[in-house]
Protein backbone atom coordinates (compact mmCIF):
# COMPACT_ATOMS: atom_id res chain seq x y z
CA UNK A 1 0.00 0.00 0.00
CA UNK A 2 1.08 3.66 -0.39
CA UNK A 3 2.39 5.52 1.88
CA UNK A 4 0.48 9.02 1.76
CA UNK A 5 1.45 12.16 2.22
CA UNK A 6 -1.07 15.49 3.08
CA UNK A 7 0.66 19.04 2.15
CA UNK A 8 -1.16 22.05 3.71
CA UNK A 9 -0.14 24.94 1.24
CA UNK A 10 0.11 28.66 2.68
CA UNK A 11 -1.51 29.57 -0.65
CA UNK A 12 -2.00 26.55 -3.86
CA UNK A 13 1.13 26.81 -5.70
CA UNK A 14 1.99 29.30 -8.61
CA UNK A 15 5.20 28.38 -9.76
CA UNK A 16 5.04 31.42 -12.73
CA UNK A 17 4.18 34.13 -10.28
CA UNK A 18 6.63 33.01 -7.57
CA UNK A 19 9.99 30.85 -6.75
CA UNK A 20 7.75 29.49 -3.64
CA UNK A 21 5.57 27.91 -6.16
CA UNK A 22 8.12 26.28 -8.15
CA UNK A 23 9.50 24.88 -4.91
CA UNK A 24 6.07 23.20 -3.80
CA UNK A 25 6.35 21.48 -7.53
CA UNK A 26 9.94 20.59 -7.06
CA UNK A 27 8.93 19.02 -2.80
CA UNK A 28 6.06 17.48 -4.52
CA UNK A 29 7.75 15.49 -7.04
CA UNK A 30 10.30 14.31 -4.34
CA UNK A 31 7.50 12.74 -2.67
CA UNK A 32 6.18 11.07 -5.44
CA UNK A 33 9.35 9.49 -5.96
CA UNK A 34 9.79 8.11 -2.97
CA UNK A 35 6.40 6.55 -3.61
CA UNK A 36 3.76 8.41 -1.42
CA UNK A 37 0.95 9.28 -2.77
CA UNK A 38 0.33 12.77 -2.04
CA UNK A 39 -3.19 14.98 -1.29
CA UNK A 40 -2.50 19.60 -1.10
CA UNK A 41 -5.00 21.40 0.69
CA UNK A 42 -5.53 24.96 1.62
CA UNK A 43 -7.86 27.08 2.94
CA UNK A 44 -6.43 30.19 0.00
CA UNK A 45 -8.57 31.49 -3.04
CA UNK A 46 -7.37 29.82 -6.18
CA UNK A 47 -5.76 32.10 -8.70
CA UNK A 48 -5.86 32.30 -12.62
CA UNK A 49 -1.87 31.64 -12.24
CA UNK A 50 -2.60 28.43 -9.45
CA UNK A 51 -1.04 25.24 -11.06
CA UNK A 52 -3.36 22.72 -12.27
CA UNK A 53 -2.28 19.39 -9.71
CA UNK A 54 -4.54 17.28 -11.10
CA UNK A 55 -1.91 16.87 -14.23
CA UNK A 56 0.66 15.83 -11.96
CA UNK A 57 -1.79 13.33 -10.41
CA UNK A 58 -1.87 15.44 -6.64
CA UNK A 59 -5.44 14.79 -4.89
CA UNK A 60 -6.63 18.15 -4.54
CA UNK A 61 -9.24 19.15 -1.74
CA UNK A 62 -9.94 22.98 -0.24
CA UNK A 63 -10.14 23.17 3.77
CA UNK A 64 -11.39 25.72 5.69
CA UNK A 65 -9.70 27.78 8.79
CA UNK A 66 -10.70 27.79 12.18
CA UNK A 67 -13.17 24.52 11.53
CA UNK A 68 -13.35 21.04 13.14
CA UNK A 69 -14.48 19.48 9.32
CA UNK A 70 -10.32 19.59 8.73
CA UNK A 71 -9.90 17.24 11.52
CA UNK A 72 -12.69 14.57 9.94
CA UNK A 73 -10.74 15.30 6.73
CA UNK A 74 -7.25 14.56 8.26
CA UNK A 75 -8.16 11.51 10.61
CA UNK A 76 -10.20 9.71 7.18
CA UNK A 77 -7.41 10.46 5.08
CA UNK A 78 -4.57 9.14 7.64
CA UNK A 79 -1.60 10.18 5.98
CA UNK A 80 2.16 9.18 7.28
CA UNK A 81 3.15 12.58 7.10
CA UNK A 82 1.94 16.17 6.79
CA UNK A 83 4.13 18.97 5.17
CA UNK A 84 3.67 22.24 6.77
CA UNK A 85 4.03 24.65 3.81
CA UNK A 86 5.38 27.75 6.03
CA UNK A 87 5.07 28.26 9.45
CA UNK A 88 1.51 30.06 9.28
CA UNK A 89 -0.13 26.95 8.28
CA UNK A 90 1.57 24.77 11.27
CA UNK A 91 0.65 27.62 13.88
CA UNK A 92 -3.26 26.65 12.03
CA UNK A 93 -3.28 22.83 11.97
CA UNK A 94 -0.42 21.34 13.10
CA UNK A 95 -2.44 21.01 16.76
CA UNK A 96 -5.08 19.48 14.81
CA UNK A 97 -2.98 17.47 12.49
CA UNK A 98 -1.21 16.40 16.12
CA UNK A 99 -4.74 15.44 17.66
CA UNK A 100 -6.22 13.48 14.82
CA UNK A 101 -3.24 11.69 13.41
CA UNK A 102 -0.11 11.09 16.26
CA UNK A 103 2.10 9.36 14.48
CA UNK A 104 2.11 11.48 11.45
CA UNK A 105 5.87 12.82 10.77
CA UNK A 106 5.51 16.27 10.53
CA UNK A 107 7.72 17.98 8.19
CA UNK A 108 7.83 22.13 8.12
CA UNK A 109 9.26 23.59 4.51
CA UNK A 110 10.17 27.12 6.47
CA UNK A 111 10.29 28.39 2.71
CA UNK A 112 12.72 31.06 3.83
CA UNK A 113 13.57 32.20 7.42
CA UNK A 114 10.71 34.66 7.79
CA UNK A 115 12.16 36.05 11.37
CA UNK A 116 15.34 36.80 9.22
CA UNK A 117 13.62 38.96 6.77
CA UNK A 118 11.86 40.54 9.24
CA UNK A 119 14.88 41.54 10.77
CA UNK A 120 16.76 42.84 8.12
CA UNK A 121 13.16 44.97 6.77
CA UNK A 122 13.58 46.81 10.06
CA UNK A 123 17.04 47.77 10.05
CA UNK A 124 17.48 49.04 6.61
CA UNK A 125 13.77 51.02 7.54
CA UNK A 126 16.14 52.51 10.65
CA UNK A 127 19.69 52.42 8.85
CA UNK A 128 20.73 50.09 11.63
CA UNK A 129 23.10 46.96 11.04
CA UNK A 130 21.32 43.83 11.69
CA UNK A 131 21.72 42.67 14.76
CA UNK A 132 20.76 39.61 17.17
CA UNK A 133 17.96 42.22 18.58
CA UNK A 134 16.38 42.53 15.62
CA UNK A 135 16.52 39.11 14.97
CA UNK A 136 14.70 37.96 18.19
CA UNK A 137 11.55 40.05 16.42
CA UNK A 138 8.14 38.27 16.97
CA UNK A 139 8.28 36.53 14.14
CA UNK A 140 11.43 34.75 14.60
CA UNK A 141 9.73 33.28 18.16
CA UNK A 142 6.42 32.12 16.34
CA UNK A 143 8.72 30.26 13.95
CA UNK A 144 11.13 28.86 16.24
CA UNK A 145 8.03 27.65 18.15
CA UNK A 146 6.87 25.68 14.72
CA UNK A 147 10.38 24.23 14.13
CA UNK A 148 10.33 22.43 17.33
CA UNK A 149 6.75 21.24 17.06
CA UNK A 150 7.58 19.18 14.46
CA UNK A 151 10.03 16.64 13.12
CA UNK A 152 11.60 18.35 10.78
CA UNK A 153 12.00 21.38 9.43
CA UNK A 154 13.42 21.97 5.78
CA UNK A 155 15.82 24.64 5.19
CA UNK A 156 16.27 26.17 1.86
CA UNK A 157 19.95 28.12 2.52
CA UNK A 158 23.09 27.28 4.35
CA UNK A 159 22.71 31.04 5.85
CA UNK A 160 19.99 30.50 7.43
CA UNK A 161 20.85 27.08 8.67
CA UNK A 162 23.68 28.24 10.55
CA UNK A 163 22.23 31.15 11.85
CA UNK A 164 19.37 28.91 13.53
CA UNK A 165 21.81 26.49 14.51
CA UNK A 166 24.33 28.39 15.98
CA UNK A 167 22.70 32.40 17.01
CA UNK A 168 19.73 29.86 18.27
CA UNK A 169 21.20 26.38 19.44
CA UNK A 170 18.23 24.08 17.66
CA UNK A 171 19.69 20.82 17.71
CA UNK A 172 20.96 19.92 13.86
CA UNK A 173 18.59 16.95 14.08
CA UNK A 174 15.08 18.69 13.84
CA UNK A 175 16.61 20.93 10.91
CA UNK A 176 17.66 19.49 7.33
CA UNK A 177 19.11 21.41 4.79
CA UNK A 178 17.29 20.88 0.96
CA UNK A 179 18.02 23.39 -1.75
CA UNK A 180 16.39 23.83 -4.62
CA UNK A 181 15.82 20.86 -6.45
CA UNK A 182 16.35 21.23 -10.40
CA UNK A 183 16.89 19.52 -13.13
CA UNK A 184 20.28 19.26 -14.63
CA UNK A 185 20.99 21.57 -17.84
CA UNK A 186 22.12 19.34 -20.65
CA UNK A 187 24.98 20.36 -23.08
CA UNK A 188 22.39 20.85 -26.02
CA UNK A 189 20.24 22.76 -24.24
CA UNK A 190 23.31 24.96 -23.45
CA UNK A 191 23.92 25.30 -27.07
CA UNK A 192 20.53 26.49 -28.18
CA UNK A 193 20.92 29.19 -25.71
CA UNK A 194 20.85 32.66 -27.70
CA UNK A 195 24.45 33.89 -27.69
CA UNK A 196 25.81 37.45 -26.65
CA UNK A 197 25.57 38.56 -29.46
CA UNK A 198 21.77 38.25 -29.92
CA UNK A 199 20.71 39.51 -26.70
CA UNK A 200 19.91 42.90 -25.65
CA UNK A 201 18.60 44.79 -22.39
CA UNK A 202 19.07 44.22 -18.48
CA UNK A 203 15.64 42.04 -17.03
CA UNK A 204 14.40 41.72 -13.29
CA UNK A 205 11.56 39.80 -12.22
CA UNK A 206 10.05 39.31 -9.00
CA UNK A 207 6.11 38.50 -7.62
CA UNK A 208 5.35 41.99 -6.32
CA UNK A 209 3.17 41.08 -3.38
CA UNK A 210 6.68 39.97 -1.93
CA UNK A 211 7.87 43.10 0.20
CA UNK A 212 11.66 42.98 -0.93
CA UNK A 213 10.86 42.80 -4.28
CA UNK A 214 8.61 45.94 -4.46
CA UNK A 215 11.49 47.76 -2.48
CA UNK A 216 14.15 46.55 -5.27
CA UNK A 217 12.48 47.62 -7.98
CA UNK A 218 12.10 51.01 -6.31
CA UNK A 219 15.76 51.15 -5.60
CA UNK A 220 16.84 50.45 -9.24
CA UNK A 221 14.30 53.30 -10.38
CA UNK A 222 15.61 55.90 -7.68
CA UNK A 223 19.20 55.27 -7.57
CA UNK A 224 20.91 52.14 -9.76
CA UNK A 225 19.38 52.48 -13.28
CA UNK A 226 20.28 56.63 -13.49
CA UNK A 227 23.76 55.68 -13.07
CA UNK A 228 23.80 52.77 -15.80
CA UNK A 229 22.04 55.25 -18.06
CA UNK A 230 24.54 57.93 -17.87
CA UNK A 231 27.15 55.17 -19.33
CA UNK A 232 24.31 53.29 -21.61
CA UNK A 233 21.61 55.94 -22.56
CA UNK A 234 19.91 53.88 -24.59
CA UNK A 235 18.88 50.76 -23.13
CA UNK A 236 16.44 49.41 -21.41
CA UNK A 237 15.04 47.82 -17.98
CA UNK A 238 12.65 45.19 -18.43
CA UNK A 239 10.52 44.47 -14.94
CA UNK A 240 8.47 41.73 -14.97
CA UNK A 241 6.40 40.47 -11.79
CA UNK A 242 2.78 39.46 -10.92
CA UNK A 243 -0.04 41.40 -9.10
CA UNK A 244 1.74 44.97 -9.87
CA UNK A 245 -0.53 47.37 -8.09
CA UNK A 246 -0.68 51.01 -9.10
CA UNK A 247 2.28 52.14 -7.06
CA UNK A 248 4.44 49.40 -8.86
CA UNK A 249 2.40 50.45 -12.05
CA UNK A 250 3.23 54.02 -11.90
CA UNK A 251 7.05 53.44 -12.17
CA UNK A 252 6.91 52.80 -15.75
CA UNK A 253 9.48 55.14 -17.30
CA UNK A 254 9.20 54.62 -20.98
CA UNK A 255 11.28 57.90 -21.44
CA UNK A 256 13.87 56.87 -19.33
CA UNK A 257 13.89 52.94 -20.35
CA UNK A 258 12.19 52.05 -17.36
CA UNK A 259 10.07 49.20 -18.26
CA UNK A 260 7.14 47.53 -16.25
CA UNK A 261 6.13 44.46 -18.38
CA UNK A 262 3.80 42.45 -15.49
CA UNK A 263 3.41 38.98 -15.24
CA UNK A 264 5.95 36.80 -17.06
CA UNK A 265 3.62 34.04 -19.21
CA UNK A 266 7.21 32.38 -19.75
CA UNK A 267 10.09 33.56 -17.84
CA UNK A 268 12.61 31.07 -19.66
CA UNK A 269 11.65 33.03 -23.11
CA UNK A 270 11.96 36.19 -21.37
CA UNK A 271 15.46 36.01 -19.27
CA UNK A 272 17.33 33.74 -22.19
CA UNK A 273 16.46 37.02 -24.49
CA UNK A 274 17.50 39.26 -21.99
CA UNK A 275 21.78 40.24 -21.57
CA UNK A 276 22.06 41.18 -17.83
CA UNK A 277 19.76 40.17 -14.73
CA UNK A 278 19.82 42.94 -12.04
CA UNK A 279 19.20 41.52 -8.69
CA UNK A 280 19.15 44.48 -6.30
CA UNK A 281 17.29 43.19 -3.00
CA UNK A 282 18.02 45.30 0.34
CA UNK A 283 16.60 43.05 2.64
CA UNK A 284 15.14 39.03 2.13
CA UNK A 285 15.96 35.70 3.32
CA UNK A 286 16.06 32.13 1.71
CA UNK A 287 17.19 31.94 -2.03
CA UNK A 288 16.59 33.73 -4.55
CA UNK A 289 14.53 32.52 -8.12
CA UNK A 290 14.82 35.37 -10.44
CA UNK A 291 19.05 34.27 -10.09
CA UNK A 292 18.19 30.42 -10.80
CA UNK A 293 16.09 31.44 -13.68
CA UNK A 294 18.79 33.65 -15.02
CA UNK A 295 21.53 31.10 -14.78
CA UNK A 296 19.41 28.17 -15.81
CA UNK A 297 19.35 30.60 -19.30
CA UNK A 298 22.66 31.52 -19.38
CA UNK A 299 22.11 34.83 -18.47
CA UNK A 300 24.69 36.76 -15.74
CA UNK A 301 23.98 38.33 -12.95
CA UNK A 302 24.75 41.55 -10.63
CA UNK A 303 23.58 41.32 -7.30
CA UNK A 304 23.38 42.58 -3.75
CA UNK A 305 25.02 39.90 -0.98
CA UNK A 306 21.23 40.02 0.02
CA UNK A 307 20.57 38.80 -3.44
CA UNK A 308 23.59 36.03 -3.56
CA UNK A 309 23.05 34.67 0.33
CA UNK A 310 22.82 30.85 -0.16
CA UNK A 311 23.54 30.56 -3.92
CA UNK A 312 27.03 29.91 -4.61
CA UNK A 313 28.98 28.07 -1.85
CA UNK A 314 32.39 27.99 -2.14
CA UNK A 315 32.06 28.52 -6.34
CA UNK A 316 32.30 31.95 -7.72
CA UNK A 317 29.52 33.93 -8.71
CA UNK A 318 27.45 34.16 -12.20
CA UNK A 319 28.55 37.94 -12.11
CA UNK A 320 29.00 40.61 -9.54
CA UNK A 321 27.97 41.47 -6.07
CA UNK A 322 27.96 44.82 -4.89
CA UNK A 323 26.01 46.51 -2.54
CA UNK A 324 27.12 49.89 -3.30
CA UNK A 325 24.98 51.71 -5.90
CA UNK A 326 27.66 53.12 -8.04
CA UNK A 327 29.93 50.19 -8.04
CA UNK A 328 26.16 48.13 -8.67
CA UNK A 329 26.01 50.33 -11.99
CA UNK A 330 29.39 49.83 -12.66
CA UNK A 331 29.72 46.45 -12.69
CA UNK A 332 26.07 45.82 -14.75
CA UNK A 333 27.64 47.56 -17.79
CA UNK A 334 31.35 46.29 -17.46
CA UNK A 335 29.01 42.73 -17.56
CA UNK A 336 26.81 44.42 -20.52
CA UNK A 337 29.37 45.70 -22.73
CA UNK A 338 32.18 42.85 -22.21
CA UNK A 339 31.53 39.51 -24.22
CA UNK A 340 34.57 37.96 -22.83
CA UNK A 341 33.21 38.60 -19.03
CA UNK A 342 29.77 37.99 -20.18
CA UNK A 343 30.61 34.69 -21.49
CA UNK A 344 33.00 33.70 -18.33
CA UNK A 345 29.99 34.68 -15.89
CA UNK A 346 27.20 32.42 -18.27
CA UNK A 347 29.87 29.44 -17.34
CA UNK A 348 30.45 29.72 -13.83
CA UNK A 349 26.48 29.74 -13.68
CA UNK A 350 26.12 26.57 -15.17
CA UNK A 351 28.55 25.23 -12.99
CA UNK A 352 26.69 26.57 -9.87
CA UNK A 353 23.70 25.14 -10.97
CA UNK A 354 25.17 21.53 -11.85
CA UNK A 355 27.13 21.64 -8.55
CA UNK A 356 24.61 23.28 -5.86
CA UNK A 357 21.26 22.57 -7.60
CA UNK A 358 21.17 19.25 -9.09
CA UNK A 359 18.51 17.52 -7.94
CA UNK A 360 19.54 14.29 -8.02
CA UNK A 361 22.39 15.19 -5.61
CA UNK A 362 19.95 14.95 -2.58
CA UNK A 363 16.90 12.72 -3.96
CA UNK A 364 18.68 9.50 -1.69
CA UNK A 365 19.32 10.95 1.05
CA UNK A 366 16.59 13.19 1.65
CA UNK A 367 14.39 9.70 1.14
CA UNK A 368 16.26 8.34 3.75
CA UNK A 369 15.88 10.80 6.17
CA UNK A 370 12.65 10.67 6.36
CA UNK A 371 12.77 6.96 6.63
CA UNK A 372 14.50 7.17 8.86
CA UNK A 373 12.85 9.33 10.99
CA UNK A 374 9.64 7.10 10.20
CA UNK A 375 11.26 4.08 11.80
CA UNK A 376 11.23 5.29 15.45
CA UNK A 377 9.13 8.57 15.25
CA UNK A 378 8.66 8.42 19.44
CA UNK A 379 12.04 8.57 20.29
CA UNK A 380 12.98 11.56 18.21
CA UNK A 381 10.33 13.21 19.79
CA UNK A 382 11.37 12.00 23.37
CA UNK A 383 14.57 13.69 22.46
CA UNK A 384 12.97 16.94 21.44
CA UNK A 385 11.98 17.96 24.78
CA UNK A 386 11.25 22.00 23.58
CA UNK A 387 9.18 20.57 21.53
CA UNK A 388 7.12 18.31 23.88
CA UNK A 389 6.76 21.97 25.72
CA UNK A 390 5.48 23.47 22.63
CA UNK A 391 3.24 21.35 22.25
CA UNK A 392 1.36 21.21 26.23
CA UNK A 393 -2.05 23.05 26.15
CA UNK A 394 -0.46 25.71 28.20
CA UNK A 395 0.98 27.13 25.42
CA UNK A 396 -1.07 26.74 22.51
CA UNK A 397 -2.67 29.40 22.20
CA UNK A 398 -3.55 29.22 18.68
CA UNK A 399 -5.08 26.21 19.07
CA UNK A 400 -7.54 27.97 21.41
CA UNK A 401 -8.00 31.14 19.70
CA UNK A 402 -8.89 29.20 16.35
CA UNK A 403 -11.22 26.93 18.83
CA UNK A 404 -13.07 30.11 20.33
CA UNK A 405 -13.21 31.29 16.55
CA UNK A 406 -14.86 28.41 15.25
CA UNK A 407 -17.35 28.93 17.99
CA UNK A 408 -18.29 32.11 17.13
CA UNK A 409 -18.93 31.61 13.77
CA UNK A 410 -21.07 29.19 14.77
Amino acid sequence: MNKKILVIGFVWPEPKSSAAGSRMLQLITQFQNQGYEVSFSSAAKMSDNTFDLDTINVNTKPILLNDSSFDVFVKELHPDAVLFDRFMTEEQYGWRVSEQCPNALRILDTEDFHGLRKAREVALKRNEVVTLEHLQNDTTKREIASIYRCDLSLIISEAELDILTNQFNIDASLLYYLPFLLEPISEEDIKLLPKFEARQHFVTIGNFLHAPNYNAVLYLKQTIWPLIRQQLPKLELHIYGSYESQKVTQLHKPNEGFFIKGFAEDVNDIMKNAKVCLASLRFGAGLKGKLIDAMQNGTPCVMTNIAAEGMFGQLDVNGFISDNPKDFAKKAVLLYSDAETWEQKQQQGFKVMHKRFNNVNFEKAFASKLMELSKDINAHRENNFIGQLFMMQSMQSTKYMSKWIEAKNR
